[in-house]
């Protein structure tokens, strides 16, 4: 079979016996506190985009969907991304507007996950952040058509050199379509590697926003 060259066999006892135990790491009752600590961490050991985050919506009709997307500010609130609003995941978030998102940190060998409500940003927050993006990147906001159907390669270049011709060297507005969204969470779970597959998990709950958090070991 081919997935026999492509899947890893499963450890063996030797690789187990020299798998790094990370002593305690759910050092810090506060999540939040803690997220920000092990996203520090991840960012001194990952190659890249430690900050890369799979996001899962649900459509309509209820079939989810996941794709990649960068965290782009953390905080009490909750944890924000930004967005072409009519892309599949702005019309996902219009219809159902909850989602989960995963970190996982390879070089670290840790996991968060989170669910929970999601709320748009202010136009104020979107316009802040759009502001610090390279003008490439805003231009390339007004012209993609971002998730919908794509005839050709060349057909974008002619949308971004209009886009550009247009600006000129003038400034670049955040389009209407374009702007953030903010997960609030009511669950994150804190996942660390341990030797035979003995996990450590750690799991914060509340009810609301403004609920105070519990929290539970679970089982791996």
């Amino acid at each position: 079979m081919v997935t026999e060259k492509l899947i890893p066999p499963s450890p063996s006892e030797e690789t187990y016996a020299v798998d790094e135990d990370q002593g305690e790491v759910f050092t810090i009752n506060d999540p939040t506190a803690l997220f920000a600590e092990w996203l520090s961490l991840a960012k001194k050991k990952e190659p890249n985009d430690a900050n890369a985050m799979a996001l899962a919506t649900v459509d309509g009709d209820g079939m989810p969907d996941l794709r990649m997307v960068l965290l782009k500010d953390v905080d009490a609130a909750g944890l924000t991304f930004y967005t072409n609003t009519e892309s599949a995941k702005g019309k996902q978030l219009n219809v159902n507007a909850k989602a989960a998102v995963c970190f996982h940190w390879k070089s670290i060998r840790r996991q968060v996950r989170f669910r929970g409500t999601v709320t748009p940003v202010s136009a104020e927050e979107a316009d802040a952040y759009f502001n610090t993006r390279a003008r490439g990147a805003r231009i390339g906001a007004h012209a993609s058509d971002q998730s919908r159907p794509l005839e050709s390669r060349f057909a974008l270049e002619k949308q971004v050199a209009a886009k550009a011709a247009k600006f000129g060297l003038g400034e670049i507005p955040r389009p209407d379509h374009w702007s953030g969204y903010r997960i609030v969470p009511l669950q994150i779970e804190f996942w660390v590697n341990r030797p035979f597959r003995l996990h450590d998990r750690l799991v914060y709950r509340r009810d609301t926003a403004t609920s105070e958090w519990t929290t539970e070991k679970l089982y791996p």
